[in-house]
């Protein structure tokens, strides 16, 4: 499979969404948001939105600008867009937690903020579906792979309008939307849509490939596959429907919630199952920090979609649930995240820099471009800290949980340090770093001067990957 050039904007989508975790994890770590608050409060309501917006959602755009043209063999769509998308993001997410501060009596400003940062963030995800739906769609066939990510834009859809609306009644300006999607019942419904459809099947979809690349395993067969799409389709699905239905006049029980997370629930048991064999029959045995460091998100993922639809079923307590949700968030969706940033990081870096040197002298292996060992403890404080944090909220112990931010906020920094260190080549030898002016960028790739050699898709994954 042909390789797409570079995305050139990637890395500063990576840079903006690490910023925004880090600040999330200091609000955390200063006491604002719950356990001290409640679920509902607006300090709450920021650090929710600025984890699953600014940290989840565009790091998983910025790799889904990059690898969706590599994993369909077709160019970016529109890559003229991808800037403009991330401002009208970055933009709209600062204008939604001033509106909450608002909300919260913090400061004094109009609460039309509220719709306006929904109409910056619905045209920014709008941007971000053009520009990935026209990719997929070019394609001759829309493959397995595909059909995860257009399931996932769709929720992306979904969850931007859903939430639009939410911030227009919260504003004082939306009494028409009242009774067609009421607070608080839409949002389990918006919360499910997003974290299990646009962050969480994309990242099932994304990971069957690139496993299969970074670990040199044999791709599962569609077969295998195609139960995992259809499980969490259907468990999308009565979200939405639960979401839509006081359209319709009916109210959107608990039961569509469960009966959805039950859906969901059972999808990712199949999928763990196909990561499982991934890891049994790779060919490349030695595994990298990135793998490592995903071992315990899907131990996260399997706890917490395990437990999570009894736990909302048998009307467990607050706790519970924000203690199950967390571990998702954190653990599962934020811990891959990571784990993966740092070789999706290292391959571009190595793809931008050495690539175009290949047969003009020696070069380095992609994993050479990272001080792996001290890597892993980084990783270590990360995901300690995050298994303390939930049983900190499943005990209700908030300055038991405030602490337990730290060693996470400890652990980010440290792989953020990390990443700088790998585009600044600052792990290899000086004799081997080419000229300083052919070095990489800090926040952006030289996507208009560095376009990769034609290469295959078994070299892109040979152990110099």
């Amino acid at each position: 499979m042909p390789m797409a050039s570079l995305s050139r904007w990637t890395m500063s989508y990576f840079a903006a969404a690490l910023a925004f975790l880090i600040a999330a994890e200091m609000l955390a770590f200063s006491g604002a948001g719950y356990p001290t608050a409640s679920l509902a409060e607006p300090a709450t309501l920021v650090i929710v939105h600025v984890v699953a917006i600014g940290w989840l959602s565009l790091a998983m755009a910025g790799a889904l600008l990059q690898f969706v043209p590599v994993l369909v063999s077709r160019p970016l769509a529109f890559p003229q867009l991808a800037l403009p998308a991330l401002v009208a993001l970055v933009a709209g997410l600062l204008l939604l937690c001033a509106g909450f501060a608002v909300l919260a009596g913090w400061i004094e400003a109009p609460l039309e903020l509220l719709p306006l940062a929904a109409a910056s963030l619905l045209m920014g995800f709008s941007l971000i579906v053009v520009m990935l739906a026209a990719t997929l769609l070019s394609s001759p066939s829309v493959g397995m792979f595909a059909g995860f990510v257009l399931i996932g834009l769709a929720c992306l859809a979904a969850t931007a309008l859903s939430g639009s609306a939410f911030a227009t009644i919260l504003s004082g300006r939306g009494d028409w939307l009242g009774s067609v999607v009421l607070l608080p019942d839409g949002l389990p419904f918006h919360a499910l849509l997003g974290f299990g459809g646009w962050l969480g099947l994309v990242a099932f979809g994304v990971s069957y490939r690139l496993f299969v690349m970074f670990m040199m395993a044999p791709e599962p067969p569609a077969r295998r596959i195609r139960p995992v799409v259809l499980l969490a389709g259907i468990g999308l699905g009565l979200a939405g429907a639960g979401l839509v239905a006081p359209i319709f006049g009916r109210e959107s029980g608990t039961g569509i919630a469960v009966a959805a997370l039950g859906m969901l629930a059972l999808a990712s048991a199949v999928y763990g199952r196909d990561i499982l064999t991934l890891y049994r029959v790779r060919r490349r045995k030695a595994l990298e920090i990135n793998m490592l460091a995903s071992i315990p998100a899907f131990i996260a993922l399997g706890i917490g979609i395990a437990l999570l639809p009894i736990a909302v079923a048998t009307g467990a307590g607050e706790a519970t649930i924000a203690a199950l949700t967390f571990l998702l968030a954190f653990g599962w969706l934020g811990g891959l995240t990571l784990a993966q940033l740092v070789k999706i990081v290292s391959f571009m870096t190595w793809l931008e820099t050495y690539a175009p040197r290949l047969g003009r002298g020696p070069a380095p292996r992609v994993g050479d471009l990272l001080a792996m060992p001290r890597t892993g403890w980084w990783f270590a404080l990360y995901f300690g800290g995050t298994a303390l944090a939930t049983i900190a909220l499943a005990a209700g112990a908030a300055s038991g949980f405030r602490w337990a931010m730290l060693p996470c906020l400890l652990g980010t920094l440290g792989v953020v340090a990390e990443l700088v260190r790998v585009r600044r080549l600052s792990e290899i030898k000086a004799t081997d770093r080419p000229p300083a002016h052919e070095r990489p960028w800090l926040l952006l790739a030289r996507a208009d001067e560095r376009k990769p050699p034609h290469v295959q898709h078994r070299n892109a994954a040979s152990p110099r990957a």
